[in-house]
């Protein structure tokens, strides 16, 4: 009987063994586990989220979701990688690149090796025109494949042929790594790639340029933009970025502009436009459009007395010192990073761009503007010291700026010192970097003693932070 009741208990968990197995076979049929789409990979950056990464990629919040079943919906951390669904045709690795100047789609195509109408369905562009310089382009990237560096451009005349024995290399390599179609493809100053590494710096501009560069990228409200230009002997450069005239500067072989860019310019596109001339009036001139992006600027409201908001005082003021700060001399004084000006370097009442609404005490009188420069904590009577050597312009009291210092640093970079109790220097006297100047104040347009210091570049006002945090040129 024990036997017997030992071997009906075997047969009966056997038979409850198969009846989990087969309930389990069937639950697995009719409900298949959840299997991580295919199709290209986003790395995930910081400050990503899944809403971000689905606007970017033109896909449906939960398309992206269900085509990453092991990433948590709450939670992304950067280095994650996530397939995009929808983007048939496309594979690899997804990274961005910023368009530089002279690059176009036709040269990106060529560099990534990616085809035309993978990087236009990637970035949904409309017409290649859009390729703005400073715009972030998404390109996928196939493990193993062949990185080309090494930029080449025919020159007016010479064929595809002669550039390759100039470089020691093959024609047709040529011809198929840039998708020409032929030796015969090959346009004047169009920007070609070369797998021997010894092709230069082709710039895609006429031949007259060399190289042509512009930083940092994209553009922003305020920031301190460098131009970069090297052209062939005996021509002479000239230009514009957002419509003011570049002042280009020898710096060891290389015309170097700095440009401003004005907290209040509307973001969008605007021209760099380049020219290169010959003392015979020879003209070599390109364009293309540049991004400017924006500053992300808060909002504040003052009051203020309204004597200094009155445009019979502040217009005739500020054609004052636009006209001190608009003139470029050819005297360098500064090199290097500049100094703070002010005994708290990190303590700051107001920042750069703030948009500001002053209203005058007891009036109706409002007037619209920004903020300028950037505003030190510290009370009536610290020192204030230069920020980098140079030349004083300007010392002595205004209405709207009170008791006012201007240093002009060369090339058309000026520092003012607004508010003071105190001036030290006077106009025409050369100053060092860390030599006291004056002392912290509240005359002029204040709502209490500190020290407003702003930074001119070619005639427009930008960030100092800029210019405490990195050497120009």
């Amino acid at each position: 009987m024990k036997s017997e009741r030992l071997f009906n208990s075997k047969m009966y968990k056997r038979a409850l063994l198969l009846l989990v197995l087969t309930f389990v076979l069937a639950s697995t049929a009719a409900h298949p586990a959840s299997a991580q789409a295919s199709g290209p990979v986003y790395i995930v950056q910081a400050g990503d989220t899944l809403s971000f990464i689905a606007a970017r990629f033109n896909v449906a919040l939960n398309d992206l979701i269900a085509a990453n079943p092991q990433v948590d919906p709450n939670f992304l951390s950067q280095g994650q990688q996530l397939v995009i669904p929808g983007l048939e045709g496309v594979s690899g690795i997804l990274e961005t690149e910023v368009i530089t100047f002279g690059d176009s789609l036709r040269s990106l195509s060529r560099r990534t090796q990616v085809a035309d109408e993978q990087l236009i369905k990637l970035n949904r562009i409309v017409s290649p025109s859009e390729l703005y310089v400073g715009i972030s382009m998404i390109v996928p990237v196939q493990e193993g494949q062949t990185e080309y560096s090494a930029r080449t451009s025919t020159a007016a005349g010479e064929s595809l042929l002669e550039l390759a024995v100039k470089q020691g290399s093959d024609p047709w390599a040529l011809s198929s790594i840039n998708k020409l179609g032929g030796t015969w493809g090959a346009l004047p100053n169009d920007v070609l790639y070369s797998p021997t590494g010894s092709g230069g710096n082709a710039s895609g501009l006429p031949s007259a340029f060399i190289s042509a560069s512009l930083e940092p990228l994209p553009l922003v409200q305020g920031g301190t933009e460098v131009v970069r230009v090297q052209v062939r002997e005996g021509f002479s450069v000239s230009g514009t970025l957002v419509d003011l005239p570049l002042q280009f500067f020898d710096v060891s072989g290389e015309q170097v502009a700095l440009q401003g860019i004005h907290a209040l310019l509307d973001t969008g596109v605007y021209p760099l436009r380049l020219e290169a001339v010959l003392p015979d009036g020879t003209r070599q001139s390109y364009e293309q459009m540049v991004l400017v992006a924006s500053g992300n600027y808060y909002s504040e409201n003052l009051e203020v007395d309204p004597a200094t908001i009155d445009p019979a005082v502040t217009e005739p003021e500020n054609q004052q010192i636009y006209g001190i700060t608009s003139v470029v001399s050819n005297t360098r004084y500064w090199s290097g990073i500049f100094a703070s000006p002010a005994v708290y370097p990190d303590q700051f009442t107001s920042l750069y761009g703030t948009r500001r609404t002053y209203k005058g005490r007891n009036t109706n009188l409002t007037v619209e503007g920004f903020h300028t420069g950037l505003d030190f904590a510290g009370g009536e009577g610290l020192q204030i010291s230069a920020p980098a050597p140079g030349q004083v312009v300007f010392a002595g009291p205004l209405t709207v700026r009170g008791n006012a210092t201007i240093i002009d640093h060369g090339w058309g970079v000026y520092s003012g010192f607004w508010h003071q109790s105190a001036i030290y220097v006077k106009t025409g006297d050369r100053v060092e970097q860390g030599q006291v100047i004056g002392l912290v104040g509240g005359t002029g347009r204040v709502t209490g003693p500190h020290l407003h210091w702003e930074v001119w570049v070619n005639g427009v006002q930008v960030d100092p932070l800029d210019w405490l945090a990195q050497a120009y040129p």
